[in-house]
């Protein structure tokens, strides 16, 4: 099962598909993914985690929910398994060129596996014989399936066929499941009709057999409010965007193909501008419009109709981000906010999603105007090792890592932005606490989990973090929750008698590592996360900790234009280009169209802070 035809079919360095070469995780489960490709025709990829590749089939009518249909499956060759994460444009003159979304994932086994039978061996076994039956647990393909080799027809051509079972449907069209603002159906929208839509008894069929299923509504403003401290009472937008979301942490890398941004520490943004009603809200709808007045006063300011994506902020004496800050900064009109925008996704109203993140970065920079509250977020190209020196010497949260050629996937978590943190740190849900010691007020210590396959699973307790404050807020929004039986579905090991809560409070702890039995080493307590659902609350990965070298000064070098005290949060706005050296204390260096030449590069101009 090797690449070698993958790799032949394509030139790596011009597509942004993965070239293979990551490993997965030992004793993981079995993953596949079904990815959606806009090329010379419209087909869907279904792909199996086998040995370390994916198997890879072509369905053109798409994988169905169906019994009665059953679909073409042309075998292809195998992918990388890296492939699984890919979505993004394939440029023209490329094998394969046009658009590629992730339709449906999950994990999967092989169907009636014998006992102490390897199920990748099994699995392989079931190839060679043309009969593949295996149990999806995706989000849209649940159940089993069968895949079936054409005896009359070449070794390529199978059958994908849905098995008779729970989750089987009478009808079932792929084309009426793919996400909203699929960029694959814009770019085949036709005026009045919707892509993919069928007319006669198919569609109302399939529109019946949704018609029972749960679906989650928005509250409009005016409807729902709720109250969370560090938010204060705000409303669930209508329609909200959900923005782009990058992978779990990575190791920092030096690559010319990607950019490298500052991970702030605060709420991530969307923001809607140039209307009647400009709107900022939260990655989960939350309306931040009373919260911030600030923010708001200056997005209200620009005219250009444009769909922003950043994060809000809150800087501390020392002009740092804290999170800490960013809980009170609703009630505390002294607290200084930045909203820093680092995308754009319309502008006046035209979609821009489908660009290369170069060419959206480009128009963001001439559509805004840095402001006290709103800023352009810059990146630095190519050194994203001596970024990230530069962030742990300065304490940040760490960097983001950017594809220059990805386009900008909404709701999705691609491998195209990839986290490299400095902090470890992770979400938390809180399902309860303990009694209080000593002269401690209200409760001892916070009782915390992450979910696993929607079970709450304990992961530890917090007693530090907190100042009087916060523990009456948190009291205050804890008591009205509190349940009889405990939420989780683990042992939990409190040091005290607990108190059980209602599973709907999210945090934000920062900690040493993880221990075998899978709690959070000496955790602490930074805040409320008020704009994250508790269910979407998983454990992390991460990478083990990398020691960096001296921070580069050319990399970490700030705005002259601002004084040091903003150095922390200008980073990025350099934008230095390593060039070759002139002398041994001289340089040119490329800014924007400029060629500026360097002098006198180690004489120290803030001797205490080191910034020569």
């Amino acid at each position: 099962m090797g690449l070698e035809k993958y790799r032949a079919k394509r030139d790596l360095k011009r597509t942004p598909e993965p070239g293979g070469g990551r490993s997965k995780k030992a004793k993981s489960p079995l993953i596949f993914v079904v990815q959606r490709h806009k090329a010379s025709h419209l087909h869907y990829d279904f792909r199996l985690e086998i040995r370390g590749t994916l198997k890879s089939w072509a369905v053109p009518k798409g994988p169905s929910m169906a019994p009665a249909d059953k679909r073409l499956a042309m075998m292809v060759e195998d992918h990388p398994y890296d492939y699984k994460d890919f979505a993004g444009i394939i440029p023209e003159g490329n094998y394969g060129a046009g658009i590629v979304e992730i339709w449906d994932y999950g994990t999967y086994m092989p169907l009636d596996l014998p006992e102490g039978k390897d199920p990748e061996t099994f699995l392989i076994s079931m190839l060679h014989k043309g009969s593949v039956k295996i149990v999806l647990k995706g989000k849209k393909l649940k159940g089993e399936f069968a895949l079936v080799r054409l005896r009359k027809a070449d070794e390529k051509s199978w059958l994908l066929i849905k098995h008779r079972d729970k989750y089987a449907v009478e009808a079932y069209n792929s084309e009426l499941e793919t996400p909203k603002n699929s960029p694959i159906n814009k770019a085949l929208a036709v005026p009045g009709k919707k892509p993919g839509a069928r007319s006669g008894q198919t569609a109302k069929r399939a529109k019946v057999a949704r018609a029972s299923a749960p679906v989650a509504v928005p509250e409009r403003p005016g409807g729902k409010r709720f109250t969370l401290r560090g938010v204060g009472s705000a409303a669930k937008v209508a329609d909200p965007i959900r923005p782009m979301l990058a992978s779990p942490d990575v190791q920092p890398f030096d690559d010319p193909d990607w950019v490298f941004e500052i991970k702030w520490d605060g709420y991530r943004a969307v923001a809607e501008t140039g209307g009647k009603n400009i709107r900022l809200y939260s990655r989960n709808g939350l309306s931040f419009i009373d919260a911030y007045p600030d923010v708001v006063k200056e997005l209200r300011s620009m005219r250009k109709r444009m769909v922003l994506d950043g994060e809000i902020v809150a800087m501390n004496d020392r002009q740092r981000p804290d999170f800490q800050l960013l809980q009170h900064a609703s009630q505390e009109a002294a607290t200084h906010l930045i909203y820093n925008v680092f995308d754009i996704l319309e502008l006046d109203g035209k979609d821009l999603t489908h660009l290369p993140l170069m060419e959206r970065k480009k128009k963001l920079r001439t559509a805004i105007k840095d402001g006290v509250h709103v800023r352009y977020c810059d990146h630095v190209e190519v050194r994203g090792k001596a970024f990230f020196a530069a962030a742990v010497e300065q304490d940040l949260e760490g960097i983001i890592g950017k594809r220059k050629d990805s386009i900008y996937s909404k709701g999705v978590r691609g491998r195209s932005w990839v986290k490299i943190k400095n902090h470890r740190s992770q979400e938390a849900v809180i399902g309860g606490y303990t009694a209080p010691r000593n002269s401690r007020k209200h409760f001892g210590a916070l009782l915390l989990g992450v979910y696993d396959k929607k079970k709450l699973v304990y992961v530890g307790h917090t007693g530090t973090g907190f100042d009087e404050r916060l523990l009456d807020e948190l009291m205050a929004l804890m008591k009205p929750l509190v349940r009889k039986t405990s939420p989780f579905s683990s042992e939990v090991d409190a040091n005290q008698p607990p108190v059980w809560v209602e599973p709907k409070l999210v945090c934000n702890i920062k900690f040493t590592e993880w221990t075998r039995d899978g709690h959070m080493r000496h955790p602490v307590f930074l805040g409320l996360r008020t704009d994250k659902e508790a269910t979407a609350v998983i454990k992390e990965p991460m990478t083990p900790k990398v020691k960096v070298r001296k921070v580069d000064k050319t990399v970490a070098a700030p705005d002259q234009a601002r004084s040091k005290t903003v150095l922390a949060t200008r980073m990025a706005r350099s934008k230095v280009q390593k060039s070759e050296e002139v002398g041994p204390n001289e340089r040119d260096v490329k800014v924007g169209r400029n060629t500026v030449h360097l002098t006198n590069l180690n004489k120290p101009y803030w001797p205490k802070e080191g910034i020569t």
